[in-house]
């Protein structure tokens, strides 16, 4: 993407960022009907420089969503389907032959772009899953030996179903820590399916985005300065100590068999900072902190097999320790 468009006289303004993000929900809202919380995640992800895993049933509007969020920022995005037969190079690209100069080239695959969509990443066997660990940790892939930068801003989104597990390849603990944040996409409310089925009858397509009147209100500028502005983001010493014993927590669990990282209480840190600065403050709460603690956290606990016989969920354990957790004042 070329940083000199529209959007580049807001490179230095952290506050026309902030409101060219903002503007985000009610562009979006034109094509996707009702996940607000989502497209936050997003937002937070990309300010972080993080990934995201998306889970929900089919025909939630998970795919829609990346390409409205895409368009609405004028950034580049591909979509993979992942499938049983999918090999890493299809992911990454390879290196093709050509006759006229017996030369090797090298062919981009579809992870050189900004947001790329991973369709049922769980379809997939491991090492084609492994593929994307080291563009998503390294910003880079390597093929033939020789490491190639991918564009920034990089995402990766990533869907799974949660009800259909014949046939699927769970994503490991090690790769689901890659992921800065997992987002539920639930089921729309009574209300929002009549006003998705209302304007499907009134002829809205959602494979054309610009006809349902989706325009591009932010741009690789404003993420670099929003970025600017959540590095500055002040954590007092209080915050920090808050984060590391919500995490401590959940390792001390009798419900989980795997708690929380430092990988993931440094991911929680980041995300609460991002939180805060979408607010208007420059500077962390604890309300900041439990915002966003389920999306960065549910990934990355794992439940002893007792506690899922009984009914208990990674939120519902975190939900527990945010409650026991002393807040600080």
């Amino acid at each position: 993407m070329d940083p000199t468009t529209d959007n580049a006289g807001t490179a230095g303004d952290p506050d026309s960022a902030r409101a060219s993000l903002e503007a985000l929900r009610a562009e979006i809202a034109k094509a996707v009907v009702g996940q607000d919380p989502a497209v936050t995640g997003l937002v937070v992800a990309l300010l972080c420089r993080g990934h995201v895993l998306l889970e929900g049933v089919p025909g939630v509007a998970k795919t829609l969503l990346v390409r409205a969020l895409a368009s609405a920022l004028e950034l580049d995005t591909k979509r993979v389907q992942f499938t049983p037969d999918l090999m890493p190079s299809d992911v990454t690209g390879s290196l093709v032959y050509d006759t006229r100069t017996a030369e090797f080239s090298f062919q981009p695959g579809p992870v050189f772009t900004n947001l790329l969509l991973a369709d049922e990443i769980n379809r997939t066997p491991p090492k084609t899953q492994s593929s994307l660990l080291e563009a998503m940790e390294e910003r880079q892939v390597t093929v033939d030996g020789t490491p190639r930068l991918l564009p920034d801003p990089f995402l990766v989104a990533a869907t799974q179903n949660p009800v259909e597990y014949e046939g699927t390849y769970p994503l490991p603990e090690a790769q689901l820590d890659r992921f800065l944040l997992k987002l539920t996409i639930p089921l729309p409310s009574r209300q929002d399916e009549i006003d998705v089925l209302t304007r499907h009858a009134e002829g809205f397509n959602p494979r054309d985005l610009k006809a349902a009147g989706v325009r591009p209100v932010a741009g690789p500028a404003d993420l670099e300065a929003a970025r600017a502005a959540v590095a500055k983001t002040t954590v007092s010493p209080e915050i920090t100590a808050y984060v590391v014993d919500i995490c401590r927590a959940t390792r001390e669990s009798p419900s989980l068999t795997l708690g929380v990282s430092p990988r993931g209480a440094t991911a929680l840190l980041a995300t609460s900072r991002a939180w805060a600065w979408l607010t208007g403050r420059d500077y962390v709460i604890p309300d900041d902190v439990k915002a966003l603690a389920l999306p960065t956290l549910r990934h990355r606990v794992q439940l002893r097999p007792e506690a899922e016989m009984e009914g208990v969920t990674p939120d519902s354990v975190i939900n527990a320790i945010l409650a026991h957790v002393p807040v600080p004042r």
